[in-house]
């Protein structure tokens, strides 16, 4: 269920005000394997997802190499880097890497109500980049990994661990970040601040108070850690915000009350954000158009958005052993898939040896089926569209013209409802007039659920007994063919594969279905991680 403060988010957003600083979009070329690879800012808060090596990093860094930034204002006086951030400091030229001269990153910005402004950085010859010149002027606040390291691992801080020393001074956080802070993490602190002592006073160390006992950095757990030395950042209003794996030392209910936060600060100081993560909790947080997921294929990347956090998940894990890919849309979707493939399959291994995998918006199903056409994932995969959707060479559509709870309940009302009553043991009378009132709601979608309500019981077993009885006696044998065929071809070819010495070929299908090939395997390229103290070797033309 989507927060009240994305709610807000989302409204303050729409209504097309505000945000004049804005980013839309950087394209990549020549960096890290990227080439001529657009990402899009949709939305105030943008999740960069991907397994690593895909690249995440890179496109943070890209971002703060576009605009001209000096480092935040912290509540403590910690030591800053002396010169603003250039591409240099992401893409160093060394022995190992070579950067090419037709690198770039091209970069597009909107300034109050003027039309967009376009602008470039470009590799020079050695290690000097054209374009610095022309960077706009904008805040960066850039958290990258160094924040995680434990306070006694960095440098210098080892020598403060020593009971002799005396406290030099005390920064309390402003009553703003301390009620942040306390709101996340959950604690009733009653003091949070930064300690300098009389030996180092360059070196700040996050100091806690609660429950009567005062407690540093060097004995709190990482995630306080982490999240006192980010909250304080002084952030000013329309600053562009990039944190790398935000979820980093934190548990699932942080990571929720932290991007919560995020999204009343994007709201209210008309922020940027763009953070990395491989959490499924981040992405559930986030509505659809905030989640970008990069895909590598064949050595190449491909920025996909809207995708589900399972979709996400699923892309980044290889603990399943299915033998075929089935992308459907949504549970209601791939349920329906599953009773059709249950039903008509000559197999009943047919649906254990498939994968169901759902990836949300529509769009996102027909880049899916140009990835199968164009033979990019390593098994075999099939993409299924609703059946409203418009029909598309590279998908294949579920049954009828109109979206599954449509096509189910107006099945089975044709037939008096079949033997539902049975299936979920029921009253007809009931069955018929929940269902049938439910059919009354304008939205199809909500009609599973009504129907469950008044017949208490779950919308997953009433839209599975439903999806069960449609397809054993609505489903025409024609139509289970279309669907069922192809997917048992494809398996019969894999178990060919792995029974014959011979390597595995293309499948091919019938003409109404998208081609479905083997493509090989990729490799992963390890993206480089920020080091936790940044060289500062860039230069201005």
């Amino acid at each position: 269920m989507e927060s009240k403060e994305m709610r807000r988010l989302t409204a303050r957003w729409a209504s097309s005000t505000g945000w004049p600083k804005r980013l839309e979009w950087v394209e990549i070329d020549g960096l890290r394997g990227w080439t001529n690879t657009r990402f899009d800012l949709k939305y105030p808060i943008m999740a960069l997802v991907g397994e690593n090596g895909s690249g995440k990093s890179t496109v943070l860094q890209s971002i703060a190499a576009i605009y001209k930034s000096k480092p935040p204002r912290q509540i403590a006086r910690r030591r800053q880097p002396k010169k603003p951030i250039y591409a240099g400091d992401f893409f160093p030229e060394t022995i190992w890497d070579h950067i090419t001269r037709d690198a770039a990153i091209r970069y597009s910005i909107r300034q109050g109500n003027i039309p967009p402004i376009e602008g470039s950085l470009r590799k020079k010859p050695q290690k000097r980049w054209r374009g610095y010149k022309d960077r706009p002027e904008r805040q960066v606040v850039f958290i990258d990994l160094s924040r995680i390291q434990p306070i006694s691992a960095r440098t210098g801080y080892s020598r403060l661990a020593d009971p002799r020393l005396k406290e030099k001074s005390f920064d309390n956080f402003d009553q703003k970040s301390f009620t942040r802070l306390k709101q996340i993490i959950g604690k009733e602190y009653q003091v949070v601040g930064m300690s300098y002592t009389d030996l180092d006073e360059s070196r700040p160390v996050p100091v806690f108070g609660h429950s009567g006992n005062r407690y540093s950095g060097f004995q709190a757990g990482a995630g306080e850690t982490v999240l006192a030395e980010l909250l304080q950042l002084e952030i000013p209003p329309y600053s562009i915000v990039l944190i790398d794996e935000i979820e980093s030392s934190l548990h699932p209910r942080l990571q929720r009350r932290l991007i919560r936060d995020l999204a009343e600060l994007a709201r209210n100081l008309e922020l940027q954000i763009v953070v990395s993560t491989h959490s499924s909790v981040i992405l559930d947080e986030l509505p659809a158009e905030a989640r970008a997921h990069i895909m590598q294929i064949e050595g190449s990347r491909k920025i996909v958005y809207g995708v589900t956090p399972e979709f996400a998940m699923t892309k980044m894990d290889e603990v399943a052993q299915h033998e075929c890919d089935l992308y459907v849309e949504d549970e209601r979707a791939e349920r329906m898939l599953l009773e059709i493939i249950v039903a008509h399959a000559s197999n009943r291994d047919c649906a254990l040896r498939c994968r169901t995998i759902r990836y949300g918006a529509s769009s996102v199903g027909k880049n899916l089926g140009i990835m199968v056409f164009q033979n990019k994932f390593h098994r075999p995969s099939f993409v299924f569209l609703d059946g409203d959707e418009v029909t598309s060479a590279e998908c294949m559509n579920l049954p009828g013209q109109d979206p599954p709870e449509r096509v189910v309940f107006e099945a089975l009302k044709a037939r008096n409802w079949e033997n539902l009553k049975d299936r979920i043991k029921r009253g007809f009378a009931d069955v018929a007039d929940a269902c049938t009132q439910a059919m009354s709601l304008p939205d199809c979608h909500e009609w599973v659920t009504y129907s469950a309500n008044k017949l208490v019981i779950s919308g997953d077993a009433l839209w599975h007994a439903m999806c069960s009885e449609w397809a054993s006696h609505c489903l025409t044998g024609d139509e289970a063919r279309k669907i069922v065929q192809p997917i048992e071809d494809a398996l019969d070819k894999v178990l060919r594969t792995f029974t014959a010495p011979a390597p595995m070929v293309s499948v091919t299908l019938r003409e109404e279905t998208p081609a479905l090939r083997k493509a090989p395997a990729t490799t992963s390229s390890s993206d480089s991680l920020l080091p936790f103290e940044q060289s500062q070797n860039g230069g201005e033309d």
